[in-house]
């Protein structure tokens, strides 16, 4: 019996000591449990700018007309689903601002908080620009048990993210630390400041029609500053030349590749001024840059006409024609937010009358910028410089629709912008095209002729959040469809 007992006993303390042995030997040192803004950082940055360039190939640039589908033509004919990719993508990339925001304001670290705050608005802003209203104060809180989050109505998304907007620039201007792991601007907090301003006057004007006091709100913004100045602010990821760091375009299959092509729409735009970025947004169809010659394929249904120049050489590698590296030129960077762009935002703010700056000015920078942006060659398009160009060409400052048409080229392979620009034009237009000179509805088209507001939510919102999925359904009207009225086109 006092055996039995001591066995039992001695058993005992084994077992709790194992136990314990246990729970320190499962601590994987190799696995930490908190990952620091640095490597969170550089994760984020990389996934949210893939997941833009991506769309902007399948869908930014061919809603917005700039290219056309050759095969698989739903983005132009507006046969519309969710796109869940962008749904996906942006919210996946959130994950991972949020734990460089938390670990930044732990740390104390104040310029690294700000320039999480950019990062997010930016995502953010997309997203409730693609949907309308989303998850948005609720969202990544899975931490806290918020699984199912509510939808935040898209004015108060805009509201708020100008104003976190607002504090990341005075973060960035006055804040302590250092922004670690930083592959946009290398640390430098100064541009990101000018990154959250300049963001800040793109909401603006996107948002322009709904918010009263928009006008004024821009021009304290650009009277105070730290705007983008030069193409050396641009708010771009340069990619590396080796996987998987490298341009997202590069990866795809030859046929995958060329289910895009140069639109007729922009082809026929950039031919009648002879604009020299044709040479860079397409590859001459016979690979001859001295004396290039183009096509375009139609935008809409597969019938009506998809034989186009492929696009051009820095958004694709092919031994077989003319490279990037032999243009001196490079592969193509991810594009957030660009100085030309800018200019052109002064320029129709000038034009609104929101900052008293000569509009014409301002375009014709915006129009510089673009053309130094891609080392554009004026010789072969019978020019010898910018100013031959812009004097000789036709495309000198007339009306407000030409800095439209400018900034629409422009914004080529800027994300998702073809499509929110060109649907505020639609709608300062009377909800038409005919006010948009350059652009008309897509051949064959699946929607009356008439440009889709929104993009449908994606159907796994409505199994896994199905309560607050209804509640934003119903405030579409009864029906996530892609003609509903969201707040921005209201």
């Amino acid at each position: 019996m006092k055996l039995d007992k001591i066995i039992l006993i001695f058993l005992g303390v084994f077992i709790f000591t194992s136990c314990e042995k246990f729970e320190e030997f499962n601590e994987n040192p190799n696995e930490p449990t908190e990952v620091a803004p640095s490597v969170l950082m550089p994760s984020a940055i990389r996934q949210s700018v893939n997941t833009m360039v991506n769309e902007s190939f399948l869908l930014g640039n061919n809603i917005g007309q700039l290219t056309s589908k050759t095969l698989r033509t739903e983005a132009d004919t507006y046969n519309w689903n969710a796109f869940p990719t962008v749904w996906e993508g942006l919210y996946g990339s959130l994950t991972d601002v949020k734990g460089v925001e938390m670990g930044a304001i732990e740390a104390g670290n104040e310029l690294q908080e700000g320039a999480a705050i950019v990062l997010r608005s930016w995502i953010f802003a997309n997203l409730t620009n693609a949907y309308g209203d989303i998850p948005y104060s609720e969202a990544i809180d899975g931490d806290n048990n918020t699984l199912t989050p509510a939808y935040d109505s898209q004015e108060d998304i805009y509201t708020d993210i100008l104003s976190e907007l607002e504090r990341a620039s005075n973060l960035l201007a006055n804040g302590s630390g250092s922004i670690e792991g930083d592959i946009l601007y290398s640390g430098d907090a100064a541009k990101w400041q000018k990154f959250a301003n300049s963001l800040r006057l793109r909401l603006l004007m996107t948002a322009s029609e709904n918010i009263s006091n928009a006008g004024n709100q821009f021009n304290n913004i650009v009277s105070a500053g730290n705007i983008f100045t030069s193409n050396e602010d641009n708010a771009i990821l340069e990619y590396l030349n080796t996987f998987p760091n490298e341009f997202p375009l590069i990866q795809l299959k030859t046929g995958d590749f060329d289910a895009v092509a140069l639109s007729e729409t922009s082809l026929t735009v950039m031919e009648n001024y002879g604009d020299p970025r044709l040479s860079r947004y397409a590859r001459p169809d016979n690979d001859n840059y001295d004396n290039p010659e183009f096509s375009g394929a139609v935008s809409g249904a597969g019938s009506c006409g998809k034989s186009g120049s492929r696009i051009g050489a820095a958004y694709y590698n092919d031994d077989a024609q003319t490279t990037a590296e032999s243009l001196g030129i490079g592969n193509a960077d991810g594009i957030i937010l660009s100085y030309s762009e800018v200019e052109f935002l002064l320029a129709e703010a000038a034009a609104k009358g929101w900052i008293s700056d000569d509009i014409e000015t301002h375009y014709q920078a915006g129009i510089q910028a673009s053309m130094d942006y891609y080392q554009v060659n004026y010789t072969p398009y019978g020019y010898t410089d910018f100013n031959d160009y812009y004097n000789n060409s036709g495309v000198a400052y007339n009306e407000v629709t030409d800095i439209w048409e400018q900034k629409w080229l422009s914004l080529y392979f800027v994300g998702l912008e073809p499509f929110f620009e060109l649907r505020r034009w639609y709608v300062e237009s009377g909800m038409s095209f005919n006010g948009i000179p350059f652009l008309s509805a897509p051949c064959d088209n699946l929607n009356n002729n008439n440009l889709p507001m929104r993009f449908r939510y994606p159907g796994q919102e409505q199994s896994l959040n199905a309560a607050n999925y209804n509640d934003a359904v119903d405030k579409l009207g009864g029906s996530n469809d892609i003609n509903a009225s969201i707040w921005l086109v209201e």
